[in-house]
């Protein structure tokens, strides 16, 4: 449950409790996605090391690979991966909804060229890409094998379309609104059958869709109110065709969400997206951006130190295979907490990117990461000291 412990005077921003089963996050906070119960080129440990305030991981791609009854076997998904703090599972929706949208016809020498899906009114149909094997995800589904893997927080099963079609997104709201209460039953029938007390029962979170229509957008928050959640997050993309931030409708829906409720800003990852997020009221967020750039060779600079950091441009993004960086012999961070990214130099990691060693991977991602870990409790001291 959220405990609003501040709330800034100069914006929406506020500090909270978070409390799972697996442990107190301080919000506002950031998930990195460990989609497949891993976050490539990365250990647990280092993970722990980086202060990692919990992890995303993926219902549909789980239950693809390695299936539901090795991570039953082994217990749920904490021990599988080993990991002993807070997880968050998504329903799966987006990954099917965009293998049916995206890819309405595939090549595979297994699947042949047909269609990859087909989205009903009370389920979605679905191919393996994997396989070719087919596969139905209803929200009861996506609900049962949520707490088989036993995670602390998850995701209603919701239908996200593209942003500018007003028909199919009419339409994504009365299916997602619908999918919400099939879910909160079945998550209340797995609760009772599971024999769950208050304490060790997951976060379950509805999600808001709506596109850009501000009155689909209050309509599908006030069912979803109605029907009880401990959270909100935000559904669809966050910036348009042209890639322009939505803060507008972003800044709505936050408004249209009680302030007892957890906030969720799916997928946003950009780091001033982040920052002007928190000041609307949002309280955490997750996304593959830090580690998918690093793996690119894309990292994350700050600029500043300190709190008055994070006013302006606050942080360079760099590119290590940049014939620049084969003479720089600066480290890659002198202020990181890993010796790694204090010893080894921004040359050698170029040259590391240059012969597709993996640990140029490893090191760019965990510089990423600490960046973004960084950039969260600043942003928590700076509500704290009235500055944000």
């Amino acid at each position: 449950m959220l405990k609003i412990l501040k709330k800034s005077k100069i914006s929406n921003a506020r500090l909270g409790r978070l409390e799972t089963g697996h442990g107190v996050i301080q919000t506002p906070f950031f998930m990195p996605d460990a989609t497949r119960a891993v976050l490539k080129n990365v250990s647990v440990s280092e993970l722990k090391k980086l202060k990692t305030p919990a992890i995303v991981i993926n219902t549909y791609h789980l239950y693809l690979q390695p299936k539901m009854n090795i991570i039953k076997k082994a217990g749920g998904v904490h021990k599988f991966m080993s990991w002993e703090a807070p997880v968050l599972s998504d329903s799966g929706g987006f990954q099917v909804f965009s293998l049916i949208h995206k890819n309405k016809k595939f090549s595979s020498s297994l699947v042949g060229l047909k269609q990859m899906g087909k989205i009903h009114k009370d389920k979605v149909e679905f191919k393996s890409p994997l396989d070719g094997s087919r596969h139905e995800l209803t929200p009861e589904k996506s609900i049962q094998i949520q707490f088989d893997l036993k995670t602390d927080m998850m995701v209603c099963l919701d239908d996200c379309p593209p942003n500018n079609d007003p028909e199919k997104v009419s339409a994504a709201v009365e299916r997602t609104i619908n999918w919400a209460k099939r879910c909160k039953k079945e998550y209340e029938r797995q609760v009772k059958k599971r024999k769950l007390n208050k304490k060790s029962q997951p976060l379950l979170f509805g999600v808001v869709q709506g596109g850009m229509d501000k009155k689909l957008r209050k309509q599908c928050a006030d069912e979803l109110i109605k029907i009880g959640f401990d959270g909100l997050g935000y559904g669809a993309r966050t910036v348009d065709d042209q890639g322009v931030f939505l803060k507008d409708i972003l800044r709505f829906t936050a408004q249209s969400i009680p302030e007892n409720y957890i906030r969720f800003g799916l997928g946003i990852g950009m780091p001033e997206d982040i920052v002007q997020c928190v000041k609307m009221g949002w309280d955490m967020f997750d996304c593959v951006i830090p580690t998918r750039e690093a793996r690119h060779g894309r990292l994350y600079i700050r600029q500043r130190k300190g709190i008055k950091g994070l006013k302006g441009k606050f942080y360079d993004m760099i590119n290590i295979a940049n014939t620049k960086f084969a003479k720089d012999f600066k480290p890659i961070n002198a202020d990181s907490r890993f010796p790694e990214l204090k010893k080894y130099t921004k040359a050698y990691l170029h040259y590391l990117f240059k012969i597709n060693e993996p640990l140029g991977q490893r090191l760019a991602i965990l510089n990423n990461l600490e960046f973004y870990f960084d950039l969260m409790k600043m942003i928590r001291l700076s509500i704290n000291k009235g500055e944000f």
